[in-house]
C-alpha cells in the first residue's frame, strides 16, 4: 500500500493547494433551488476554465486524466480547503458522462460531454421506482419502440435535482417479456419533453432535494439509447463503478473533521449528570475515542482499495465495504452528537451546520448509492462467496 508522496506528487499537491486557496468561493453555498444550481454551475465552470474539470475523465474526452494518486491528492486538498460540494453537477460528471464515454454514440458524446464539464447541463438519474428502490432489476417503467422513438410510460422516485435538471439518465424496460436485469435499456431523456411531470419531495430534514418523475407516453428518439436496446443493465453497472473510489475521500476527511468538532463540543457541553463536561463521562469519552479510531480505519481501507486499483487497474467489490462502513459511521457520529448536545440539538431550525439537522439528514447516507442492505448483499455474494438469494 502506497502511503507517501514522491517528489512529483508533492509538487502536484502544492499546485492544487495554491489554486484552491486562491479560488474556492468564500460565500455560503445556497441551500436549494435555482440559486443553488447557479452557484454549483459557476463553480464548475471556474474549475473547467482553470483545467481542473473531469480530473478522472480521459484527456480524449476533455478531462484531466489524472492518475489515482493525483486524484486522491485533489480530493484531499479539496476537502481541506472546504471547497463546495459537487452538487447539481454530480450525476453528469460521475454517471452520465462516463456512460456516454464508455457506450454512447459519437453524436451523444459531442452533444453532451463538453457541456457537462463546463457545468452547462444539469443531469438527474431516473433509476429508482416506488417498487424498485435499490433493486434496479425490478424496474417496471416501460419503453415501447414506435418507429424511430421509444414511448416511455411509468414513474421514478427519489430523483435528485429532477426539478432543476436539463437531462436525465433513464433506465426503462424495453422488452415486456423480460425479467429482472434482462431487457432494460439506458436512455438519454430530455427533461423538457412533453409528458414529463416533476413533483418535488420534501425530506424530513426540510430539503427539496428529491422528486418524483412521471412519464405519460414520453417520446424519446431511439438515437438516445446508450449501449443498445436491452443492454441497459451493463451500462448502469459500468456507470455505478465510476461512483466508487477516490471521490469519497473528501467525504471521509469531512467526517474526520466532524469527529474533531464533536470532541471539542464535548469539552464544553454539560454532560448527562448536569454538572461535569460531557467528555468527563467515561462512556462518552470511550465512544469518542472509538469514533476517532473508526475514522482512521475507514481511511486505511480506502488507501488499501485505491492502492489495489492502481496495481490491478480494476475496481473491486470491496468498495461496498467502504461505502457501508462510511454511511453507518456517519450516522453513529451524529447519534453521539445528539447525546452530547442534549435538548439543545432540537433547536436547530434550518441550520445545516447544526448537529440536530445533520442527524436528521444523515439517514439518506444509508439509502443513497445503494441501501445498507444492498451493500451487505454485494459483500456477501461477491466477497464472501455466500449463496445468492432468489
Amino acid at each position: 500500500m502506497k502511503l507517501l508522496l514522491d517528489a512529483d506528487e508533492t509538487r502536484f499537491r502544492d499546485e492544487v493547494r495554491a489554486w484552491l486557496h486562491d479560488h474556492v468561493p468564500r460565500g455560503a453555498r445556497p441551500a436549494e433551488g435555482p440559486e443553488l444550481a447557479a452557484f454549483d454551475q459557476a463553480w464548475q465552470r471556474q474549475q473547467h476554465d482553470a483545467g481542473w474539470a473531469g480530473i478522472n475523465w480521459p484527456t480524449a474526452h476533455g478531462g484531466r486524466g489524472l492518475s489515482l494518486s493525483q486524484q486522491l491528492i485533489w480530493y484531499e486538498e479539496y476537502a481541506r480547503a472546504s471547497a463546495p460540494h459537487i452538487g447539481v453537477n454530480f450525476i453528469g460528471l460521475a454517471h452520465a458522462g462516463p456512460a456516454l464515454m464508455d457506450s454512447g454514440s459519437e453524436a451523444l458524446r459531442q452533444r453532451h460531454l463538453g457541456r457537462i464539464l463546463r457545468g452547462e447541463e444539469i443531469w438527474c438519474q431516473g433509476f429508482s421506482e416506488p417498487g424498485a428502490g435499490s433493486d434496479l432489476a425490478a424496474v417496471a417503467t416501460r419503453g415501447v419502440v414506435d418507429g424511430d422513438h421509444l414511448v416511455v410510460t411509468g414513474q421514478k422516485i427519489w430523483t435528485s435535482f429532477a426539478q432543476l435538471a436539463d437531462w436525465q439518465e433513464l433506465l426503462v424496460r424495453t422488452d415486456p417479456t423480460s425479467q429482472r436485469h434482462k431487457g432494460l435499456s439506458w436512455v438519454v431523456c430530455d427533461m423538457r419533453t412533453p409528458g414529463i411531470t416533476v413533483r418535488p419531495l420534501r425530506t424530513m430534514s426540510g430539503r427539496w432535494h428529491f422528486a418524483e418523475v412521471f412519464y405519460d407516453e414520453v417520446r424519446i428518439p431511439l438515437a438516445h439509447v446508450v449501449g443498445g436496446l436491452g443492454n441497459g443493465w451493463k451500462v448502469a453497472m459500468d456507470t455505478l463503478a465510476w461512483e466508487r473510489g477516490t471521490a469519497f475521500v473528501a467525504e471521509q476527511i469531512e467526517l474526520a473533521r466532524a469527529v474533531d468538532r464533536l470532541v471539542e463540543d464535548a469539552r464544553h457541553a454539560t454532560g448527562p449528570d448536569g454538572h461535569r463536561p460531557a467528555i468527563a463521562h467515561e462512556d462518552i469519552a470511550e465512544q469518542l475515542a472509538e469514533l476517532r479510531a473508526q475514522v482512521r480505519a475507514l481511511r486505511a481501507m480506502t488507501m488499501a482499495s485505491i492502492s489495489r486499483i492502481a496495481a490491478t487497474g480494476l475496481p473491486g467489490p470491496e468498495a461496498s465495504i467502504i461505502r457501508l462502513y462510511f454511511s453507518e459511521l456517519y450516522q453513529r457520529v451524529r447519534r453521539l452528537a445528539l447525546r452530547v448536545s442534549g435538548a439543545d440539538a432540537l433547536a436547530h431550525g434550518d441550520d445545516h451546520g447544526a448537529w440536530g439537522w445533520s442527524y436528521v439528514d444523515s439517514f439518506r447516507y444509508t439509502i443513497a448509492a445503494g441501501t445498507s442492505q444492498i451493500q451487505r448483499n454485494i459483500i456477501g455474494e461477491r466477497i464472501l462467496g455466500l449463496p445468492r438469494l432468489r
